[in-house]
């Protein structure tokens, strides 16, 4: 029977879009029935969105059918974003979730800690210094009571401090910590309410030669305690190899741009045992029992589904269901609740299978508020002969059952529209670790449950209650917002429960450069229908606003309206912070809802504070006509045209020499030269630009893949040097400079309130044409020259700088903008 596994390699492997839901064909439920009969788990263990190897992620949960997870200390929020504007809180919302799709490919669950990935460390000193080491360790211990691995695997080696990331050091050395405390009561007893202590049985690094320098050095190493796996394995159920579904996994990380290229045939992957018994076979599992038997109660259970596994019957797996109730029922006698509660969960998404059950609760409005009435459509759908009757659906988020005893026969759907009230009790729908105010280091969660899962359970969730072959099972459900879109067919997207009102301002910063008045732009969406209401602008008294606010009447949902209102600035400089509020009945919203569409991941609704820095600085600039090239996505275009810079956003196809003759100065967005294949053509046009009298700014790039190395007009050479410490010392080198004197007067202040760091990516070579402007450092260090260097090219200049402009523009830091609008002002005498 197992032979028609390879009748269905065509369609045996679906990776599904973002929230479509999950359907498995026949041998998808083969493996959930492998998978079933293992009791044993893996936790591989990192730092970031993109660190874990999803070639051992799959191995071990396609291969080896180990239950098996990811758990990533932070949600990559201080990275780069390769597809899009979103920084910060945005990119790590986004990164989460394609981490949720990179599981999905090869199979493995996800989890984290309130860690706030804030940019790069040089080391897990520096790491700890800002994380809260407390709170990161509790929820590591958490994540390690309740997933309960057996193995753990760390990505990176707690030894080797200062090679890399201190974000990688520091999950090591954690995760070292916790496997010798984590089955200890008296460490985090208050977790002990809910959860067990759990000892992991042996723990590894994933070693490979890149810990070594190089494969010879890898070679000649001792390799007594390590175990090596071909990954490379086939697998015919899915017509895909380990490493294809790992590459698969390895693309949804693609706001970081890793895009993965399959390969197949043999490909090694070691492990090095740092803690724990050495195996004496290459079984990772090896004394470990990852039978039913290591349950109580659990003997007959394995009994029965071994028989299912071994008699499975592809073209009829509802053949299967008397067993696979039978199971169910001795699955809830189990003492043991964390058992319990995962096989419970894994059997009933077979049986779900099995019977062909379709179950859905789906709306056709995409945003509700509180206190409004939706619709809603139930379907059910039995493809079986299997004796299935619908008693009931309950919606327990709203206190709502709804009767309905209807048997469902096959192939015969039931359908049923209702409407309910969306409580004034309901949460908001929003990532929960943005709930509340963070810390540099840390996010705060209040609600302690919600600690390590992934994303925030769906705002409604419909719980279908149902007879099969005469036992009581039932599924939850998600309510999502289904649409026919003209070219994609069936979307699905999660249904959101928002504010009736999202205010928004055009700008995160404003510059006022005298005592005129600036237009504000407020955006404001409404997400009821018949909405009415004043919106105002919250300033310091010092700051003036007219008028004082301006009131709104919205007869549709999703209707947005723009109003402006003129701000003047004090005499004095002086920075502050302004925010919009809608009244509507005395209920006051001044938040911003941020809707995030990629294709590759779910839509994402993100509630945050709306508020704009507002900033009395007198910057001088020369020129007024700026190009922008784009690169990996960034919002200086913007912050320039806030301190009065006319930008032109241009493509490499637009390039030309009578094109750039408009422009007092070009500047390369960042990583361009990483991703814009284009502009290696272009070069030879930009150069003469500045040979001609321009001024060209390229802001950082990576030295791995650029799509050339003629980034500049005389030599330069990217490394991977930066100043990862914001309040660093910098010295001006070269004091004379017009970059630090004209037209704003450039002083040590003007380097006060930058984020996350000064820059990275820095040359560290360069031809004697360049003058080096500045020298900064991180402690115990030796003082880099490389983040701003400028070269007269011609009549023109070539500058090339990794401060983190990108960064430091949008958090409005003042002494970023003079720099830039110095650094744009040279050579042009206007």
């Amino acid at each position: 029977m197992k032979k028609l596994i390879l009748l269905l390699l065509l369609v045996s492997f679906q990776f599904l879009k973002a929230q479509t839901p999950q359907k498995l064909n026949s041998s998808e439920i083969y493996d959930a029935i492998q998978k079933l009969n293992f009791l044993g788990s893996v936790l591989y263990f990192a730092a970031h969105p993109d660190d874990e190897n999803t070639r051992l992620i799959s191995y071990f949960s396609n291969k080896v059918h180990a239950r098996t997870a990811y758990l990533s200390l932070t949600r990559g929020d201080g990275g780069q974003n390769l597809i899009g504007t979103e920084i910060r809180e945005l990119l790590g919302v986004i990164r989460t979730e394609e981490l949720l799709e990179a599981r999905k490919i090869d199979g493995g669950e996800q989890f984290f800690t309130r860690a706030n990935d804030f940019g790069y460390s040089k080391t897990p000193e520096e790491t700890l210094e800002i994380w809260n080491k407390e709170e990161v360790m509790a929820d590591v211990i958490k994540n390690i009571r309740k997933f309960q691995p057996d193995i753990i695997i760390n990505r990176f080696d707690h030894r080797t401090s200062g090679t890399t990331h201190g974000h990688h050091t520091t999950s090591a050395i954690l995760s070292v910590e916790a496997f010798d405390i984590a089955g200890n009561k008296k460490y985090y007893p208050e977790q002990l309410q809910d959860l067990d202590v759990w000892q992991p049985k042996r723990l590894f690094i994933n070693t490979s030669w890149r810990f070594y320098g190089s494969q010879e050095k890898f070679n000649e190493a001792d390799k007594s305690n390590f175990l090596s796996y071909d990954i490379g394995t086939y697998y015919p159920s899915k017509g895909l190899s380990n490493s294809e579904i790992a590459a698969l996994s390895r693309s949804q990380h693609k706001s970081q741009g890793f895009g993965n290229t399959g390969t197949r045939g043999i490909s090694s992957e070691y492990i090095e045992l740092i803690k724990g018994d050495y195996p004496k076979s290459k079984d990772i599992f090896e004394g470990i029992n990852t039978t039913w038997s290591r349950v109580k109660g659990g003997k007959k259970i394995g009994k029965i589904l071994h028989n299912v596994e071994d008699n499975f019957d592809f073209t009829h797996p509802e053949k299967s269901l008397p067993q696979l109730i039978e199971a169910y029922e001795l699955i809830q006698k189990l003492k043991n609740k964390h058992w319990r509660e995962l096989k419970s969960k894994e059997i009933k998404s077979i049986i779900l299978a099995c019977t062909g059950l379709y179950l859905e609760a789906n709306t056709s409005t995409s945003f509700a508020t509180k206190n409004s009435e939706i619709s809603i459509n139930l379907e059910a759908i039995n493809r079986s002969n299997a004796s299935i009757q619908l008693q009931k659906i309950a919606f327990h988020n709203l206190e709502k059952e709804i009767e309905i005893n209807s048997a469902l026969k096959n192939n015969e759907p039931y359908y049923k529209k209702i409407s309910l009230p969306i409580p004034s009790s309901a949460n908001y729908t929003n990532p929960y670790w943005l709930n509340e105010p963070s810390t540099l280091g840390m996010y705060t969660v209040n609600q302690k449950s919600l600690i390590g899962l992934p994303e925030t359970p769906a705002a409604i969730q419909a719980n279908f209650e149902l007879l099969i072959e005469g036992k009581q099972i039932s599924f939850t459900k998600d309510l999502v917002f289904k649409t026919n879109d003209p070219v994609k067919g069936e979307v699905f997207e999660p249904f959101a429960i928002v504010p009736e009102v999202s205010v928004g301002l055009e700008n995160s910063t404003l510059i006022f450069k005298d005592d005129t008045p600036k237009k504000v732009t407020v955006n404001v969406t409404a997400y009821k229908e018949n909405l009415k209401g004043n919106i105002a602008l919250n300033a310091p008294e010092n700051w003036q606003v007219t008028p004082s606010n301006i009131p709104l009447t919205f007869l549709q949902k999703g209707a947005s309206q723009t109003v402006i209102f003129n701000v003047t600035p004090p005499e004095n400089n002086e920075e502050a912070e302004i925010y919009p509020v809608f009244t509507d009945n005395d209920e006051k919203f001044s938040n911003e809802i941020h809707v995030i569409k990629y294709n590759h991941i779910p839509q994402q609704t993100v509630i945050l504070p709306s508020k704009t820095k507002v900033i009395k600085l007198n910057i001088q600039k020369k020129g007024n006509q700026i190009a922008y090239i784009e690169g990996a996505g960034d919002v200086v275009p913007k912050s320039l045209r806030a301190i009065g810079y006319q930008v032109e956003i241009i493509k490499p196809s637009q390039i030309t020499s009578e094109k750039l003759k408009n422009f007092d100065a070009v500047v390369i967005g960042i990583r361009a030269y990483n991703t814009q294949q284009e502009l290696v053509y272009k070069q030879p046009i930009l150069f003469d630009y500045v040979k001609n009298g321009g001024t060209m700014v390229v802001q950082y790039n990576t030295n791995h893949r650029l799509k050339t190395e003629n980034i500049a007009p005389y030599p330069l050479h990217l490394s991977r040097d930066r100043v990862t410490d914001e309040f660093s010392n910098v010295i001006f080198k070269t004091k004379n400079h017009p970059v630090l004197n004209t037209p704003n007067k450039i002083t040590e202040k003007d380097f006060d309130g930058w984020v996350q760091e000064r820059g990275l990516y820095f040359p560290d070579e360069w031809s004697k044409e360049f003058t080096p402007i500045l020298a900064m450092k991180d402690k115990n260090e030796a003082e880099l020259y490389g983040s701003l260097l400028v070269a007269p090219y011609g009549k023109g200049n070539y500058v090339y700088t990794g401060l983190s402009f990108f960064r430091e523009l949008p958090a409005g830091v003042s002494g970023a903008y003079k720099l830039f609008a110095n650094i744009l002002s040279l050579g042009n005498d206007e």
